[in-house]
Parts: structure tokens; C-alpha cells; sequence
């Protein structure tokens, strides 16, 4: 059994190489040939960190099982951690043995913003160059490095509700900071919400004509970056409508608000790599992808870590039988 810890996963796998994963991932889901099954999301103490369980199954390039355990902890920020702690389990499908054990914490950073790259590349207009990333924490960071790979001439401007991070980072990214959201996005094509927020953070008439957002930050039912009047004027896509319908605030509230109805989702984004969808419908709509983070692809990104680390001969092996 191989076992890759953050510094591995990173070595092993480029943003690049994750973005190819995780397409693949989501269009061989969409095509039947990967299984996603409901995320659980536990929490034992009010002040404890939230467990979330995530499992899935792949049929294609490999029979494997994934299990994605992953403890989300918002205070760790203070201490100098990441907020997202655990690990992505892989299983032989036919036998059940163990194959890999991954970080999941650099599997969570690397394919989070590779699912938004996808999206971009899927939904935005091709004329993108204007891209406006708000947050500054690790996904702020990622989003940086996977948008300059499928937008490498675009600007890129940042903005946080904590100034003294945002300028940190965008001096050591090398990009611009704006002093608040509405200038960070104005005349943006691209947009990537990467914060913690759990009001909105966006006002419709912020947006420009045919712009594309990648809502990112919020993945539970009582939380949402994008207010009601932003998703009732949108095209919508999801990674996942069955995790949608449980977790996704941006629509549930949208809905019991009475802004949209039932069918408001246009597609999920594997519908539209796989060409059962044609995207975005024109070139002034405003399109969101939103993203909630499914096991299909940490099991996608986590399968391409471990190839690519043992053609390297990156990471440890153990041997799973010893007593």
C-alpha cells in the first residue's frame, strides 16, 4: 500500500495534470462509468470539527473505491492549519485491499480549484481575461495558480474581508488587490468566491455581461456567497444535483424565497464535458458553476497522485498483511 503525504501529493501532481483528472472524472461520472453516493456530513460537539464522509466508486480508467474522510475545522486558520484535515482511502474493487492512503488535505486544495478551472474552461466566454478571486486562504491561492494555467494572460485581482492576508498573498502571487468586493469584480469575466462567508458576499449589478462565477465557499444549506438576485439571473450548473438538493445554500434559499423554481439547474458539469449539454447560452449570460466538492473527484485526483507517484517513485509503501 503506498501512503503519500502532503509534500508527496504535491510533487506527484501538477495543477495541470489535476485539471485533466478531475475532467475526466467528472465526464466518465456523467457517461455511468463512475459512482458518486451521498456525502455524510456528522458532527459529534457543537465545538468540535465536522466530519464529512465521502465515498465513491470508479469503473473506468481503474475498479477502485475511494473513501475521502475529511474533518473540517473553520478555526484552524488561528493555529497556522488548513481548515480541511484527513485522508482519501483507495481500494482495490475487486479484491477490497487497500492500494493508497493520501493527504487529503492537498488533494482537497488541488481539486477544488481544478474543478473550477474546468468549469471556467467549459463555461466562460473564450474571450476571458479578467478573472477575480475573493478570499485568501489556501483555495484563494489555488484558484491563483489554476486559473493562470487555463488563463495564463489574464489579470488577476484579489480581494478578502481580511486586507492584511489579501496583501500578503497577492505580493507573494504577484497579483493585483482591490479594497473591496465590487471593485475586485468590476468589469471581471471570471469570478471565484473562495471565502468563508456564509452571507453573500456579490450583488447582481455587480457583474458584468456574460461574466462566470465559480461559487466555491459555501457547501452548506444555511450558507451562501451568492445572493438570491445573482442565481435567479443566472445559468446554473452544479458538480452534483443529488448534493445539490441537500447541501447547495445559494439555491435553497433562492427557492424558498420564492426567486427560483424546482428546474432552475441547467446541467451538472459532467453533462456538459461529456456533450449531453451545450453550456452556457449565449454571450452576455451570466453562467454560475457551483461547486460543492464530490468524492468523484478526490477519488479522480487521489487515482492520478498515486499513478504518477509511483512512476516517480514518490511516497512510502507498506505492506498492508504485515501483522
Amino acid at each position: 500500500m503506498l501512503v503519500l503525504d502532503g509534500r508527496d501529493v504535491t510533487r506527484a501532481l501538477s495543477m495541470a495534470d489535476c485539471i485533466d483528472a478531475v475532467a475526466e472524472g467528472l465526464r466518465l461520472h456523467a457517461e455511468g462509468r463512475q459512482t458518486l453516493f451521498p456525502r455524510q456530513q456528522l458532527r459529534a460537539d457543537p465545538d468540535d470539527a465536522l466530519l464529512g464522509l465521502m465515498p465513491a466508486a470508479a469503473g473506468a480508467p481503474e475498479r477502485l473505491w475511494g473513501l475521502k474522510a475529511v474533518l473540517v475545522a473553520p478555526g484552524n486558520r488561528a493555529k497556522g492549519l488548513d481548515s480541511h484535515q484527513g485522508a482519501i482511502v483507495l481500494f482495490d474493487a475487486e479484491t477490497g485491499v487497500p492500494r493508497a492512503i493520501v493527504d487529503a488535505t492537498a488533494i482537497t486544495a488541488l481539486r477544488t480549484a481544478a474543478a473550477s478551472a474546468v468549469a471556467t474552461r467549459a463555461l466562460a466566454r473564450p474571450d476571458a481575461r479578467a478573472v477575480a478571486i475573493l478570499g485568501s486562504g489556501t483555495q484563494a491561492r489555488s484558484h491563483v495558480a489554476a486559473m493562470r494555467h487555463i488563463l495564463p494572460r489574464a489579470r488577476i485581482v484579489l480581494w478578502s474581508r481580511s486586507p492584511v492576508a489579501a496583501a500578503a498573498l497577492a505580493f507573494e502571487l504577484g497579483v493585483e488587490t482591490a479594497p473591496d468586493a465590487r471593485l475586485a469584480v468590476e468589469g471581471a469575466d471570471v469570478v471565484c468566491t473562495v471565502t468563508g462567508s456564509h452571507v453573500p458576499i456579490l450583488e447582481r449589478d455587480w457583474l458584468a455581461p456574460g461574466a462566470h462565477v465559480n461559487a466555491v465557499g459555501a457547501s452548506r444549506p444555511d450558507a451562501r456567497e451568492l445572493g438570491s438576485d445573482v442565481v435567479a439571473a443566472a445559468e446554473v450548473f452544479v458538480d452534483s444535483r443529488a448534493q445539490a438538493a441537500v447541501e447547495c445554500g445559494e439555491l435553497l434559499i433562492a427557492r424558498t424565497e420564492g426567486r427560483i423554481g424546482d428546474g432552475h439547474i441547467r446541467a451538472e458539469l459532467g453533462e456538459v464535458l461529456a456533450g449531453r449539454h451545450p453550456g452556457r447560452g449565449s454571450d452576455t449570460a451570466l453562467t454560475i458553476f457551483k461547486s460543492l466538492g464530490i468524492a468523484v473527484e478526490d477519488l479522480a485526483a487521489a487515482a492520478r497522485a498515486v499513478r504518477r507517484a509511483t512512476e516517480s517513485g514518490i511516497g512510502r509503501t507498506l505492506d498492508w498483511r504485515a501483522a
